[in-house]
């Protein structure tokens, strides 16, 4: 995770180390080297707030100190994209750990589908019902951040309570729901939240995106705790290792991260395109 982690954040840091294309547009002056100053505080600068964005983003932390909504185009997605995978990069305060393992589930039952055996973890044997549970935890925040946003940018009321027209406004609207579903806290704050339709639409993604994975969590738990540890034999995986790191990192960005492409492609992705 700590590849993840190291990742998103160069990626943060050198898209706010440029300058922001809509102050040059408006004919302000940048200074160069300095970045994208707008929105943040002078004393943290371009670089300092960008790590931090990645840090409070890739756990469920959700303190800021600087605005994200000001952040450019690309740099905003990786904050964002952290909250969309479940913040296992590190991982949620009191969540993060069995979000994780989710992931690591689903990886070795991959593995055991692409070398023919019954895939096995921690000496427990994965089986129909498990990967049942495992898809509910990985799907349900997918479904209400999509489908929440969905509903948002149809109605008149959800487009009521966007500041920004056009395509920052649509990321805004996927960055409050991708941060109620998934624990943060944080926001672009360019979307006017505290209205009656915000306030219920949000309020389901938050109740949801809690018990929703929590229930399939326990249900889990359950199942693999009730069966007998096997030992470990030759054709068992080792879930230490870097082809385990692989497989791992390789479910968490091919199942979690491709669930969000097309949302994010409308989003950050077009406006760092956009002339």
């Amino acid at each position: 995770m700590t590849l993840m982690f190291a990742a998103f954040a160069l990626c943060t840091h050198y898209y706010e180390r440029q300058p922001n294309p809509m102050a040059a547009q408006a004919g302000a002056q940048t200074l160069p080297g300095v970045g994208n100053m707008e929105g943040k505080e002078t004393r943290f600068g371009a670089g300092a707030t960008a790590l931090y964005a990645t840090v409070t983003t890739a756990a469920s932390c959700g303190a800021v100190n600087g605005m994200h909504d000001s952040l450019n185009p690309m740099g905003g997605l990786p904050p964002m994209l952290l909250m969309q995978l479940g913040e296992v990069v590190f991982g949620g305060v009191g969540s993060g750990l069995y979000g994780m393992l989710a992931f690591a589930l689903l990886a070795v039952f991959i593995a055991g589908l692409m070398i023919g055996r019954t895939p096995e973890y921690l000496g427990k044997k994965i089986e129909a019902y498990d990967m049942k549970m495992v898809s509910i935890v990985i799907l349900a925040t997918p479904m209400l951040v999509l489908g929440g946003t969905a509903l948002a940018v149809t109605l008149p009321a959800g487009l009521a309570g966007v500041l920004n027209p056009g395509i920052h406004g649509y990321s805004e609207i996927l960055y409050a729901l991708s941060s109620a579903a998934n624990n943060n806290g944080s926001a672009f704050a360019g979307l006017s939240a505290n209205t009656p339709f915000y306030n219920v639409l949000l309020g389901i993604a938050m109740w949801f995106g809690r018990f929703a994975v929590i229930v399939a969590v326990l249900a889990l738990a359950g199942s693999m705790a009730a069966k007998r540890r096997l030992p470990a034999g030759p054709g068992s995986m080792p879930t230490t290792g870097p082809l385990f790191v692989t497989l791992l990192i390789g479910a968490v960005l091919m199942v979690g991260a491709l669930t969000y492409v097309p949302a994010l492609a409308l989003g950050p992705v077009a406006e760092q395109l956009q002339p």
